[in-house]
């Protein structure tokens, strides 16, 4: 496959790709060639300093290169203003926050409902084979094993593994074509790390989103059949450690 083919087959694309933190002496991120294509999931493994976080923050349009080309669906996140990069990703990008980060006021079910407050696209895929968005809803949190009984639960009330089942059906909601999962298993046993990874695979798989999980962990490989070092990708993360 030409380099152009491969560009146009990817759906998220990183060439040529600096960022250095205001006032920081070093890039942070400095990556080459990156390609995920539709519905691939990636698993991108690195040590803490390695700029995991940061570049998922790139991908999702949050953060900025200063140099070269981040682009989501063929739309490069520098050439769009912000309000434009906020929609591209409401309508295209969920996210599992290391941290969850649900609302705790909310309802389980309110929590899952979120990206379809903010994207009247993802609102309407995930009415597309229900009878609305709330059905849609519903039949993830049943697949992510949480029954009725939950649904008009305060987010705060639920166990570490529940509110993470929540945050997973959360970033599903609409089939957005990129899921991205920071460091979601951190907070797990053994078990119950496994469970969710079978899990949101499947869920991924069943939606037709791409994922990219990013971890520490090298034991979540093998769930995995495309992997990235981001320790040797990022040039960055290599220099700074060789001149450690």
């Amino acid at each position: 496959m030409s380099a152009a083919d491969t560009a146009a087959a990817s759906l998220l694309q990183l060439r040529d790709v600096r960022f250095r933190w205001p006032r920081a002496a070093a890039d942070s991120i400095a990556i080459d060639q990156l390609h995920v294509a539709a519905g691939q999931a990636v698993f991108m493994r690195g040590p803490s300093g390695c700029g995991k976080s940061t570049l998922l923050s790139m991908a999702a349009g949050v953060l900025v290169a200063q140099q070269g080309e981040v682009s989501l669906l063929g739309h490069d996140w520098r050439q769009l203003s912000a309000a434009r990069r906020d929609r591209l990703r409401a309508d295209h990008v969920g996210y599992v926050f290391q941290q969850f980060n649900l609302l705790p006021y909310l309802s389980v079910l309110d929590n899952v409902l979120l990206p379809c407050r903010f994207s009247k696209r993802r609102a309407q895929r995930a009415a597309d084979s229900h009878r609305g968005a709330r059905d849609a809803a519903q039949e993830l949190l049943q697949h992510v094993g949480l029954g009725p009984a939950l649904w008009q639960r305060p987010a705060r009330e639920l166990s570490v593994g529940q509110q993470q089942r929540v945050a997973a059906a959360r970033a599903l909601i609409g089939r957005p074509e990129l899921v991205i999962a920071d460091e979601p298993t951190s907070a797990l046993d053994e078990a119950r790390r496994d469970d969710f990874m079978r899990l949101l695979l499947a869920e991924c798989a069943a939606a037709g989103s791409a994922l990219l999980f990013v971890s520490h962990d090298a034991r979540l490989a093998s769930h995995f059949t495309h992997h990235v070092d981001l320790a040797l990708l990022n040039r960055a993360a290599a220099a700074a450690e060789s001149a450690a």
